[in-house]
Protein backbone atom coordinates (compact mmCIF):
# COMPACT_ATOMS: atom_id res chain seq x y z
CA UNK A 1 0.00 0.00 0.00
CA UNK A 2 1.20 3.02 -0.94
CA UNK A 3 1.59 6.23 1.29
CA UNK A 4 2.47 9.85 0.46
CA UNK A 5 3.29 12.46 3.15
CA UNK A 6 4.08 15.84 2.70
CA UNK A 7 7.02 17.15 6.09
CA UNK A 8 8.22 20.22 6.85
CA UNK A 9 9.79 22.26 9.44
CA UNK A 10 12.28 25.23 10.73
CA UNK A 11 15.39 23.12 11.39
CA UNK A 12 16.48 19.73 10.52
CA UNK A 13 19.84 17.47 11.52
CA UNK A 14 20.22 14.53 10.10
CA UNK A 15 23.51 13.62 11.58
CA UNK A 16 26.62 12.27 9.64
CA UNK A 17 27.61 9.07 11.57
CA UNK A 18 31.52 9.85 10.47
CA UNK A 19 31.47 13.14 12.13
CA UNK A 20 32.11 12.34 15.67
CA UNK A 21 32.46 15.62 17.90
CA UNK A 22 30.40 18.57 15.72
CA UNK A 23 27.19 17.51 14.17
CA UNK A 24 27.05 18.29 10.76
CA UNK A 25 23.74 17.31 8.88
CA UNK A 26 23.55 15.60 5.71
CA UNK A 27 22.02 17.38 2.63
CA UNK A 28 18.39 15.63 2.63
CA UNK A 29 16.63 13.60 4.61
CA UNK A 30 17.67 10.47 5.15
CA UNK A 31 15.79 7.20 4.67
CA UNK A 32 15.61 5.91 8.15
CA UNK A 33 14.47 9.59 9.37
CA UNK A 34 11.73 9.11 6.98
CA UNK A 35 10.77 6.00 8.30
CA UNK A 36 11.00 7.20 12.42
CA UNK A 37 8.26 9.65 10.84
CA UNK A 38 5.70 7.38 9.58
CA UNK A 39 6.53 5.33 12.74
CA UNK A 40 5.81 7.79 14.89
CA UNK A 41 2.75 8.45 13.29
CA UNK A 42 1.20 4.85 13.22
CA UNK A 43 3.55 1.57 14.07
CA UNK A 44 2.22 -1.55 14.50
CA UNK A 45 4.92 -5.16 14.96
CA UNK A 46 2.53 -6.08 11.65
CA UNK A 47 3.81 -3.96 9.36
CA UNK A 48 7.23 -2.46 8.39
CA UNK A 49 7.65 0.93 6.07
CA UNK A 50 9.48 0.81 2.82
CA UNK A 51 10.94 4.62 1.53
CA UNK A 52 10.63 4.62 -1.64
CA UNK A 53 11.55 8.66 -2.90
CA UNK A 54 11.79 11.89 -1.08
CA UNK A 55 11.23 14.89 -2.34
CA UNK A 56 12.74 17.63 -1.69
CA UNK A 57 10.44 20.70 -2.05
CA UNK A 58 12.43 23.92 -0.61
CA UNK A 59 15.92 24.90 -1.22
CA UNK A 60 19.01 23.16 0.85
CA UNK A 61 19.48 25.86 3.42
CA UNK A 62 22.21 25.13 6.14
CA UNK A 63 22.80 27.29 9.15
CA UNK A 64 24.84 26.98 12.18
CA UNK A 65 23.99 27.14 16.08
CA UNK A 66 25.36 25.78 19.28
CA UNK A 67 23.84 23.93 21.55
CA UNK A 68 23.96 22.69 25.52
CA UNK A 69 24.70 19.14 25.62
CA UNK A 70 25.59 16.57 27.69
CA UNK A 71 29.26 14.85 27.07
CA UNK A 72 28.82 11.51 29.60
CA UNK A 73 25.59 9.24 29.36
CA UNK A 74 24.37 6.50 31.86
CA UNK A 75 26.08 3.31 30.88
CA UNK A 76 23.62 -0.12 31.04
CA UNK A 77 27.02 -1.61 33.33
CA UNK A 78 26.16 1.24 35.95
CA UNK A 79 22.48 0.90 35.60
CA UNK A 80 23.34 -3.23 36.03
CA UNK A 81 25.28 -2.30 38.93
CA UNK A 82 22.74 0.19 40.86
CA UNK A 83 19.80 -2.48 40.20
CA UNK A 84 21.64 -5.60 41.38
CA UNK A 85 23.84 -3.91 44.51
CA UNK A 86 22.00 -0.71 45.50
CA UNK A 87 24.95 1.30 44.96
CA UNK A 88 26.48 3.98 43.39
CA UNK A 89 24.29 6.88 42.32
CA UNK A 90 22.85 6.29 38.57
CA UNK A 91 22.24 9.92 37.48
CA UNK A 92 24.25 13.08 35.38
CA UNK A 93 24.70 16.42 36.88
CA UNK A 94 24.03 18.39 34.05
CA UNK A 95 26.33 21.32 35.77
CA UNK A 96 29.29 19.31 35.74
CA UNK A 97 28.67 16.90 32.33
CA UNK A 98 27.47 20.20 30.09
CA UNK A 99 29.37 21.70 27.33
CA UNK A 100 28.40 23.42 24.58
CA UNK A 101 28.71 22.07 20.96
CA UNK A 102 28.09 23.48 17.21
CA UNK A 103 26.24 21.75 14.92
CA UNK A 104 25.69 22.71 11.26
CA UNK A 105 21.81 21.95 10.55
CA UNK A 106 19.64 22.57 7.65
CA UNK A 107 17.10 25.28 7.91
CA UNK A 108 13.21 25.95 6.32
CA UNK A 109 13.03 21.88 5.01
CA UNK A 110 10.47 20.66 2.98
CA UNK A 111 9.52 17.15 1.50
CA UNK A 112 7.06 14.76 0.41
CA UNK A 113 7.47 10.74 1.30
CA UNK A 114 6.81 8.50 -0.64
CA UNK A 115 6.59 4.84 1.01
CA UNK A 116 4.62 1.81 1.33
CA UNK A 117 4.57 -0.92 4.10
CA UNK A 118 4.72 -4.64 3.91
CA UNK A 119 3.09 -7.14 6.21
CA UNK A 120 5.21 -8.91 8.69
CA UNK A 121 4.98 -12.43 10.35
CA UNK A 122 4.03 -10.72 13.47
CA UNK A 123 0.60 -9.60 12.05
CA UNK A 124 -3.01 -11.58 13.42
CA UNK A 125 -5.06 -13.18 11.45
CA UNK A 126 -7.17 -10.32 11.47
CA UNK A 127 -4.69 -7.96 10.24
CA UNK A 128 -4.99 -6.71 6.40
CA UNK A 129 -3.56 -4.20 4.29
CA UNK A 130 -6.80 -2.67 3.73
CA UNK A 131 -7.18 -2.14 7.43
CA UNK A 132 -3.76 -0.54 7.87
CA UNK A 133 -4.40 1.74 4.80
CA UNK A 134 -7.07 3.12 6.34
CA UNK A 135 -6.07 3.73 10.02
CA UNK A 136 -2.55 5.45 8.53
CA UNK A 137 -4.95 7.46 6.30
CA UNK A 138 -7.41 8.62 9.12
CA UNK A 139 -4.39 9.49 11.67
CA UNK A 140 -2.40 11.75 8.39
CA UNK A 141 -5.89 13.31 8.08
CA UNK A 142 -6.54 13.79 11.84
CA UNK A 143 -2.72 14.77 12.62
CA UNK A 144 -2.16 12.18 14.86
CA UNK A 145 0.80 10.23 16.41
CA UNK A 146 2.00 8.37 18.93
CA UNK A 147 4.76 10.70 19.86
CA UNK A 148 6.03 14.02 18.20
CA UNK A 149 7.53 13.38 14.93
CA UNK A 150 11.24 14.59 14.40
CA UNK A 151 13.65 16.11 11.44
CA UNK A 152 16.73 14.12 13.42
CA UNK A 153 16.60 15.38 16.65
CA UNK A 154 13.90 15.52 19.22
CA UNK A 155 14.41 19.77 19.23
CA UNK A 156 12.89 19.98 15.59
CA UNK A 157 9.34 19.25 15.53
CA UNK A 158 8.07 17.95 12.27
CA UNK A 159 4.73 19.37 10.75
CA UNK A 160 2.73 16.92 8.06
CA UNK A 161 -0.06 16.34 6.19
CA UNK A 162 -1.55 14.41 4.00
CA UNK A 163 0.04 15.09 0.19
CA UNK A 164 -2.17 15.75 -2.52
CA UNK A 165 -0.40 17.50 -5.05
CA UNK A 166 3.80 16.80 -4.73
CA UNK A 167 5.11 21.00 -4.58
CA UNK A 168 7.41 21.54 -8.13
CA UNK A 169 10.95 21.37 -7.96
CA UNK A 170 12.75 24.47 -6.58
CA UNK A 171 14.91 25.51 -9.86
CA UNK A 172 18.37 25.19 -7.87
CA UNK A 173 17.64 21.68 -7.69
CA UNK A 174 17.12 20.78 -11.21
CA UNK A 175 18.78 18.20 -12.72
CA UNK A 176 21.60 15.97 -11.03
CA UNK A 177 23.12 16.28 -8.34
CA UNK A 178 25.66 13.82 -5.76
CA UNK A 179 25.27 13.49 -2.46
CA UNK A 180 27.75 10.92 -1.59
CA UNK A 181 27.35 7.93 -0.11
CA UNK A 182 23.87 8.49 2.69
CA UNK A 183 22.94 6.10 5.49
CA UNK A 184 20.31 3.76 4.24
CA UNK A 185 18.89 2.17 7.80
CA UNK A 186 20.21 -0.03 10.88
CA UNK A 187 20.55 -3.58 9.80
CA UNK A 188 18.48 -5.15 13.07
CA UNK A 189 18.57 -8.60 11.46
CA UNK A 190 21.05 -9.73 13.84
CA UNK A 191 20.31 -8.30 17.33
CA UNK A 192 23.82 -9.57 18.81
CA UNK A 193 25.65 -7.65 15.85
CA UNK A 194 23.68 -4.47 14.77
CA UNK A 195 25.33 -2.50 11.98
CA UNK A 196 24.48 0.67 9.40
CA UNK A 197 23.60 0.36 6.01
CA UNK A 198 24.59 3.04 3.11
CA UNK A 199 24.00 3.97 -0.56
CA UNK A 200 25.45 6.29 -3.04
CA UNK A 201 22.52 9.17 -2.73
CA UNK A 202 21.48 11.39 -6.39
CA UNK A 203 19.10 13.93 -6.47
CA UNK A 204 17.33 14.09 -10.23
CA UNK A 205 15.16 16.89 -10.55
CA UNK A 206 14.51 17.13 -6.61
CA UNK A 207 14.19 13.71 -5.82
CA UNK A 208 16.40 11.37 -3.93
CA UNK A 209 15.11 7.77 -4.80
CA UNK A 210 15.38 5.07 -2.42
CA UNK A 211 17.16 1.66 -3.56
CA UNK A 212 15.65 -1.40 -2.11
CA UNK A 213 17.78 -3.65 0.60
CA UNK A 214 18.35 -6.31 -2.01
CA UNK A 215 19.48 -4.26 -5.14
CA UNK A 216 22.70 -4.52 -4.75
CA UNK A 217 23.20 -0.72 -3.99
CA UNK A 218 22.71 -1.23 -0.62
CA UNK A 219 26.08 -1.61 1.30
CA UNK A 220 27.39 -1.94 4.85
Amino acid sequence: MSIRLEVWGDYALFTRPEMKTERVSYDVMTPSAARGILEAIFWHPGLVYRIDRIHVCAPIRFTNIRRNEMKSKVSARNARTVMEEGKRELYLASSEDIQQRASMLLRDVHYVIEAHFEMTDQASPSDNPGKFCDIIRRRLQKGMFYHQPYFGTREFPVFFAPCETIPPCPDELRGKRELGYMLWDMDYTNKEDIHTLFFRATLHNGVLRVPSRHSGEVIR
